[in-house]
């Protein structure tokens, strides 16, 4: 792959980032009054989980590929990150605006040797940048799909079971 045609994919990347982020925001702003699926996270929790992610996974993986040959990666899956008080859906969604800003920034400052590092994920194998910003790219896609599903369950008309009556077959 020559080198025009690198910059090219890392910049198409580097915009569906911020395309996943911007989907997310406007998702989470409808939904924020949604109830969660059973056993699940609110939206603002959702939103609050890829806060932790992007910090604790995405730009520290990041940041070892500048620092570490070859780092060795387990599986993480943070919770939410912590809510400030009285913390809205909006101080949520920008949080994760700002912290995928920052990963963002991350990624578009480094040069062509750091794009071809690679690191070693437990269970995804080997991992160069793009490969972790796709990783990041498709976990935007499965939280979507989750504030999507909470904003159609909570437009959806409430059903109620109509009562049985005493005699069957009526």
């Amino acid at each position: 792959m020559n080198l025009d045609s690198d910059w090219r994919r890392r910049r198409a990347l580097l915009r569906r980032l911020a395309d996943g982020q911007r989907r997310i925001g406007v998702a989470a702003a409808t939904t924020a009054k949604a109830v969660p699926i059973a056993g699940g996270w609110t939206a603002q929790e959702m939103v609050l989980h890829l806060v932790a992610v992007e910090v604790e996974v995405f730009q520290q993986r990041l940041l070892d590929l500048t620092s570490t040959v070859e780092p060795e990666w387990t599986w993480a899956e943070p919770g939410p990150a912590r809510m400030r008080p009285g913390e809205t859906m909006a101080e949520t969604s920008h949080r994760f605006a700002t912290a995928r800003a920052e990963t963002l920034a991350q990624a578009r400052a480094l040069d062509d040797a750091a794009w071809r590092r690679s690191g070693n994920h437990a269970t995804m194998g080997t991992l160069d940048v793009a490969g972790l910003l796709v990783v990041a790219a498709t976990h935007d896609l499965d939280h979507l799909g989750s504030l999507l599903t909470l904003e159609r369950d909570a437009a959806a008309p409430v059903r109620q079971t109509p009562a049985r009556s005493a005699r069957p077959g009526v």
